[in-house]
């Protein structure tokens, strides 16, 4: 194994990566653009990752489009697997040339690049039996689910009930599905896709019973429920809300994932339903110190190992480069998409 200071002599010079300078739309082609920047220094509780593969999300979307850039460039990316190349000088979860897949933070420089630094806290062990590609779809829709079993639903292996998961065959869905039917074993899964080969997919993950969210939700989800559910996953939030009030049960809970400008959740109250916004940066942002992220991730890789749960990687592109990026985003803001896009290799 090589020191610090040793790996960190080795990575000396300039990387390259895929960022931003201004917010424009996917098909202009300055909305992503190749640079090359200096490699940064593993230190503290940082490592520095050699990025294999990165997945794409709506946050990635978001970001492109909303993130005050002023010129500056800005490095996207918040999905990835790698090798660790240095690691910092109070680091002491991971090792010189363990292969690793995370999230990371908001806050921080993002994957799109070569080399990467991630405090380790946010990393786990990148599953064993996956490549880098099928390992990099897993991070961010993994911490998702598991932050909204657990965190929001407060739900437990003996937990029972009837959760609703919209947009079943999504990278959030699937992931929540399969953590959902391994974790929570008594729960009874409802998933909602459109197209055939949606409900295939949702069936794949894990769901019971698939319902079509196109049309009158409500009246789709009560067919199968009758007396009503418990949970609700939101993706979409302010085109269901009226169909979540008809279909929980009194006292039933949402978790909600988006961004709903101007949403009105007055009308919860006469059920005395919960509304809950789960969003996965918010450990990395406002605790830093907690290893939860690192905890996770390696319980799904233990999963995954174990065959009891798989990667959602559905589509591959290559190499890592604006062209590519560009066209990943543009797969996203057309919609639709089943699992997770993922773009690998320099």
């Amino acid at each position: 194994m090589r020191s610090v200071r040793e790996s960190g002599a080795a990575m000396a010079g300039t990387m390259r990566v895929v960022g931003f300078r201004e917010n424009l739309p996917v098909g202009d082609p300055s909305c992503l653009i190749d640079a090359e920047v200096p490699i940064p220094r593993a230190t503290g509780r940082d490592l520095l990752v050699r990025v294999k593969a990165v997945s794409v999300n709506p946050v990635d979307v978001k970001e492109r489009m909303s993130r005050p850039a002023g010129g500056e460039l800005q490095i996207l990316g918040y999905d990835a697997a790698g090798v660790v190349e240095a690691v910092g000088d109070e680091a002491g979860l991971f090792r010189v040339g363990d292969e690793v897949y995370y999230a990371g933070s908001i806050a921080r420089s993002g994957s799109n690049a070569e080399f990467q630094l991630v405090d380790e806290r946010l990393v786990g062990r990148k599953p064993y039996i996956l490549d880098f590609a099928e390992a990099a779809a897993m991070p961010l829709t993994a911490i998702t689910a598991w932050e909204t079993l657990h965190d929001r639903f407060r739900l437990t292996k003996d937990s029972e009930g009837t959760l609703v998961v919209v947009g079943a065959a999504g990278g959030v869905g699937s992931m929540m599905l399969q953590l959902a039917r391994r974790l929570c074993p008594d729960l009874t899964l409802i998933g909602t896709a459109s197209r055939a080969k949606s409900r295939v997919w949702a069936e794949e993950m894990g769901a019971q019973h698939v319902v079509d969210h196109h049309g009158d939700l409500a009246a789709a989800v009560l067919a199968v429920s009758p007396e009503g559910v418990d949970y609700i996953l939101s993706p979409y939030s302010a085109a269901n809300l009226e169909a979540y009030q008809k279909m929980l049960k009194p006292g039933g809970q949402v978790t909600a994932i988006d961004d709903p400008h101007g949403l009105d959740i007055s009308g919860l109250k006469s059920k005395s339903l919960t509304w809950h916004w789960e969003f996965v940066f918010t450990r990395p942002l406002y605790a830093p110190h907690d290893t939860t992220h690192h905890d996770l991730l390696n319980v799904v890789a233990e999963l995954v190992d174990g065959q009891q749960a798989r990667s959602t990687l559905t589509q591959r592109m290559r190499p890592i480069n604006a062209a590519t990026l560009r066209e990943a985003h543009a797969t996203l803001e057309r919609s639709g998409t089943i699992g997770k896009v993922v773009v690998e290799g320099w």
